[in-house]
């Protein structure tokens, strides 16, 4: 495992981008938690992120894009699903979209992932650098606490290439995961209800159908 604190090294995202390609895994710091990620199309790399967070492989894993065309190579992404994806993304919101070119093993067998655009630079530099979707699952054994620095991960995590270390996030908070075809919040985060319901309302005419824990 080899721990790289950015801003202090140079050549970081050189060697992030050859670790991604390879099929390594990493731990890399977002715009709400530290992520455990690789190469979201390699089916073996993706075995190798559910086998270190000791995650059971019938839930599947999120992934992060760099921008709107990635997200659009990746997903069917409808126009009122664009629509709503700009209003929030980059940003603290998953949405929950139809699939394209995405290995089974990432969405354990559905039909549709849970995808965002992190509003952080260092993160899309990394994306936009190894020119494929990357994991964005927490950083942690399943169940455990999710880590806001990197030394919580590496505490947590064994079997990493990678960890990127940028320093303390702001705080512990994970993104509200949506479905916006469905109208369902599956998961609160730091975008409140509200608002979602507010976008629902403006672009599909009616707002949450449905909030799951």
């Amino acid at each position: 495992m080899e721990i790289i604190e950015i801003g202090h090294e140079r050549g970081w995202q050189k060697k992030a981008e050859a670790v991604i390609r390879s099929g390594g895994t990493l731990v890399y710091p977002t715009d709400t938690l530290y992520g455990l990620g690789c190469d979201a199309t390699n089916p073996g790399a993706v075995r190798r992120v559910y086998e270190t967070k000791k995650r059971d492989p019938a839930r599947p894993l999120p992934i992060a894009v760099s921008d709107i065309p990635m997200l659009q190579r990746y997903t069917h992404l409808g126009p009122r699903e664009e629509e709503f994806a700009r209003r929030f993304l980059p940003g603290a919101v998953t949405l929950l979209l139809e699939a394209r070119d995405l290995p089974p093993v990432l969405t354990a067998g559905s039909s549709k992932v849970a995808v965002r655009i992190p509003d952080m630079e260092v993160t899309l530099r990394l994306i936009k650098g190894a020119g494929v979707p990357i994991v964005t699952t927490s950083a942690n054994i399943s169940g455990m606490p999710p880590p806001i620095t990197a030394r919580e991960a590496v505490e947590q995590l064994e079997d990493v290439d990678l960890v990127l270390d940028a320093g303390p996030l702001e705080r512990r908070e994970p993104s509200t995961i949506v479905d916006p075809v469905e109208g369902v919040i599956l998961r609160q985060g730091r975008v409140p209800k509200e608002l979602i319901d507010e976008a629902l309302r403006e672009i599909y005419g009616r707002g949450i159908k449905e909030t799951l824990p």
